[in-house]
Formats: structure tokens, sequence, C-alpha cells
């Protein structure tokens, strides 16, 4: 591992230096799952880069959060632990803050937005956490564990914008440089900023020539927005499917972090972070949720090549529902489904003709819906919905031509 830069880095009345963060990663040593490197010859390929992949998704508790809430709730002294914590979040603080303290004997309470996936907030509850479901998003959670904190004089655990909490997120850039030291970018996913914080000061205290890059989802910007306007910005609403990273104000400190250590800022579409999971889940067999693919889904706006990529997957923790429902749209977005419709004559033969079409070019039909009522100005006609599993845009095209020359008109549906 390069050097170390013991200065410290002042943050107000307050100052982190990668020596916490050594001592961050000794306190974590008998908690934490060693996440290794993957290489991943499929995004290496994509993008035109050597990329690894850091699984956090494979790490206790499903994700990274494990990392600061358990360095945050270790160092808490005797009065208070014994008052209890209360901690706000979409899901994987809450697990990390549940494991935690459940190590270290300690009550806690994590309000959850009542949009929260059930399988985060079972996870939570399991972990010996008192729940409390709460608001549409994260910040109406925040809100509510303050007002319990005050009423119960809980200690409040913050789930990015703490000291500590982002010294324990920081051990991930040790164990990168550990695992390959000549890196020379790292892809981090970024919510409120705590991950990407601790990251980026870590691997640029230590290697200063690595490359931090922040992603944000496009509905949920709130640092890019905040650095913009170098101030921190609330962004007025949030919509993502990466719910872990739906914030709509970044932290004080993660700001001056992140824009001191961090590079670059990009953003992604929903449709870019389906993609990403897809692609997580055919090729690498690795379950992640919206947030989890952040950074792979990033890999398509930089401009770096040859170069040696590490992507932080953060978390894994997705209920099925939702990951059938993404796994679809990355699909048909990949042109790996096609669903069209076709108005046939209504006589023997005329199907046939159609799935010979459609065999020659080896697109495999998986629904079929053969419907007369749905062509109401003839009475000779009907309504035929295909959907056929395809390898591509192109393989897509090459369907459309052949329908086009048989004297087929198709009304694409997706």
């Amino acid at each position: 591992m390069t050097k170390q830069n013991n200065s410290i880095f002042k943050l107000g009345d307050a100052g982190v230096s990668i020596n916490d963060v050594f001592a961050a990663a000794k306190k974590l040593d008998y908690v934490l799952k060693k996440t290794e490197l993957i290489e991943s010859p499929v995004f290496s390929s994509e993008s035109g880069n050597t990329v690894f992949i850091k699984p956090e998704n494979l790490q206790v508790t499903g994700a990274f959060k494990i990392r600061g809430a358990f360095h945050k709730l270790s160092r808490l002294n005797d009065a208070e632990k014994s008052r209890g914590v209360i901690a706000s979040s979409a899901g994987n603080h809450a697990q990390g803050i549940g494991f935690a303290a459940q190590l270290l004997g300690i009550t806690a309470t994590v309000v959850m937005p009542a949009t929260t996936p059930i399988i985060k907030v079972e996870a939570t509850r399991n972990y010996g956490a008192n729940v409390v479901l709460f608001g549409d998003s994260y910040d109406e959670a925040y809100k509510k564990a303050r007002e319990l904190e005050a009423v119960h004089n809980y200690v409040f655990v913050h789930p990015f914008d703490d000291l500590d909490v982002i010294i324990g997120q920081g051990t991930i850039a040790l164990e990168i440089l550990q695992q390959l030291e000549d890196v020379d970018e790292i892809l981090v996913p970024i919510g409120g900023g705590g991950l990407a914080s601790g990251i980026a000061f870590a691997a640029k205290t230590l290697k200063p020539s690595i490359k931090v890059i922040g992603v944000e989802p496009e509905g949920a910007c709130c640092m890019k927005a905040s650095l913009a306007l170098n101030q921190v910005t609330e962004l007025a609403a949030v919509d993502t499917i990466a719910d872990g990273a739906a914030v709509k104000r970044p932290g004080s400190l993660t700001f001056e972090l992140i824009r001191a250590f961090v590079d670059e800022i990009i953003s992604v579409s929903d449709f870019d972070i389906a993609e990403a999971i897809l692609l997580l889940i055919e090729k690498h067999k690795l379950i992640v949720e919206g947030a989890g693919a952040l950074s792979l889904a990033g890999l398509k706006k930089i401009s770096s090549k040859n170069k040696k990529v590490v992507c932080l997957v953060s978390g894994g923790n997705i209920d099925i529902l939702t990951i059938s429902a993404i796994i679809n749209k990355a699909l048909v977005f990949r042109g790996r489904l096609f669903c069209f419709t076709i108005n046939l004559p209504d006589k023997p033969g005329e199907l046939l003709h159609v799935a010979k079409i459609i065999s020659a070019l080896n697109a495999n039909v998986i629904k079929l819906d053969h419907n007369q009522s749905k062509v109401m100005d003839s009475f000779k006609q009907v309504q035929l919905e295909v959907t056929v599993e395809t390898n591509g845009h192109s393989h897509v095209a090459e369907i459309e031509d052949a329908f086009q020359r048989n004297g087929i008109e198709i009304q694409k549906i997706y």
C-alpha cells in the first residue's frame, strides 16, 4: 500500500486523519466479511477498461453500512450506550445499526420510511431493533427520528453525516488498495455522501493519483446540485429506483469531504441502473439493489480507457417483486424482449405464416395473445400480440425488417 500521509483534514472543530481509518479497520476486523475484488470480463468489455467489482452486497447485513454503524457505536461511552441509539434509514443503515447494537448490547430504534421494501424492514427487526415506519421518504423518517431522540434522550446515529460513520466507510478504500495496489479509478455510489466521503478521503490520502468518481441517480442528484451551487442544497423531490440513494439533502461533512477529495460526479438513469442489475445477475450471479448498481451503471458515462477501475457494489437488499420488475425493464432496454402486435386476416394459415418468420430468425416466442375483439373496425381481422425473446437491438431490427419484406405491418409495443 502507498505510504501514509498523516496530516489532519479539518472539518469545523473536528478533523480526520488516515490513522483514524486504520484504527477503525482494526475495530471492524472481527465483525466484517472480507469482500474480495472480482474481475468482470463483461463490464470490462463494455467499458474498455479492466473492471473489478468490490462486492459489499456480500457483506454482513448485505451492505457496506455495517462498517460505519459498528464503528460509531463502538466509540460510544458507557453513559451513551445506556441511553440507547436511534437512527433513520431507508434500509441498509437500519440493518447495520441493528446488527451492531446487538453485538454491543445496545438498545436500538430505527425510523424507516413506510415505503421501505419489506425485506429491509424484517431484516432490521430480526437483528433486535425496534422499527418505526413513518413517512414516504428518508427525509420524513429523519425528522421523526430527531423528534423521538428529543423525547427519549436517545443517541442519534446519522446514516452519513457523522465523522465516525464516514471513517468506518473509509475502511473499504484500505481493502481496495490492499487487493489492487495499482488501481487507477474508483467509482462510488452517492446518496447522502458518507460512503463516497470515506472512500475518497482514504484513497486519495494514501494514493493521490487515484481518480475517485461519485455516481448519483438522475432522480436524486443532491450532491451534484450542491457542488454546482457551492453549498449544501436540498432537492424539491427525489424519484429513482435506487431507494438507498434517494436523498434530498446531502450532509454538511460529506459535502466538504466530497468537494475536497472526489474528482467528478456523474449521474445515471433508472434504465442504466436496471441494465447494470441485469448484467450482475446474469454474468456474476450477484443480487444487488438499485443503489448498489450505481457505480457499474456509471461505467457508461466515464471517458477513461485501458484503466484499472474498481466499482463499489454497495448493497444487495432488494425484494423479489422489485427485482422482477427491474429485470423485465432491463431486458427490454437491452433489446432482449420484443413485444409487437399484428392485425391479420381471420383465416387459417395466417398464424403459421407469422410463426415461420419468427422461427427463421431464431427468436423465441414466450407469449402469444390472439384476440378477435380488439380490431373494432373489421369483422374479418384479428389482432395478434406477440412477445419474443431476442438477443439485442440488431436482432429486433432484423425481425422488423423480415415482417416488412413479407408485407406484414407490425406495431411495436416495447
